[in-house]
């Protein structure tokens, strides 16, 4: 679904490239993992991939067509979604409020937003009585779930999750990877996940390795 050829990045007043001749592929239906110590790119790497930067040389192709070519702001409201360490949810929208919300951006009914949170939420185990509740009034663990639900909510089959389970005790945390496992396995999301937890990089289907902008599989 993602393919970057010799893709190479350097900040506007950089006397280094970022990243280095990446050349990679990310499919639907995996998990692919990225990892690499601080400062290696990782997150230059994830914010090519979200559309939020361009290369400086190099290109980036979903599907058939070069990022240039496409809408920057169409392609993160339909083609990819965003997982944050922390969470990020709006703070003044309920659980199911959140969800609606990139539903309501694309502009559908509002009634068919709150039917189709609902049940998003519930499939990743927000239960009824915790869709009136505001962030503040959840657990870790409920609000990243809360957040993969609102990352499904824009139909984008691709997943960007950094480092998603950062915030969150082991338990959470493996709960939170198995729902990502899921989505690629049973519903063909290309899940990408950038971590610093071996664990997690260890039970992705791919598992990429950074350092000194330089990307290895």
């Amino acid at each position: 679904m993602l393919k970057l050829t010799d893709v190479c990045y350097r900040y506007k007043k950089g006397n280094r490239d970022v990243l280095k001749s990446v050349t990679c592929e990310f499919v639907g239906g995996k998990v692919q993992a990225i990892v690499g110590p601080s400062g290696s790119g990782k997150t230059t790497l994830l914010s090519i991939l979200a559309g939020l930067d361009s290369p400086k040389s190099g290109v980036a192709v979903l599907g058939d067509t070069e990022f240039t070519s496409i809408d920057p702001d169409k392609y993160r409201r339909e083609n990819v979604s965003i997982i944050f360490q922390s969470f990020q949810l709006f703070p003044l929208l309920t659980a199911i409020e959140n969800v609606c919300y990139p539903m309501q951006l694309n502009g559908i009914d509002k009634k068919d937003a709150i039917e189709k949170a609902s049940q998003l939420l519930i499939s990743v185990g927000i239960t009824d009585e915790l869709h009136k509740r505001y962030p503040a009034n959840l657990s870790g663990g409920e609000q990243q779930r809360v957040a993969i639900a609102r990352a499904l909510a824009s139909g984008a089959k691709i997943i960007l999750a950094d480092e998603p389970t950062g915030n969150l005790d082991k338990e959470n945390g493996e709960a939170v990877v198995q729902i990502l496992r899921d989505l690629a396995h049973k519903q063909d999301y290309c899940v990408i996940i950038v971590t610093h937890n071996l664990e997690i990089a260890e039970g992705a289907d791919v598992i990429f390795r950074m350092s000194d902008g330089v990307l290895s599989e």
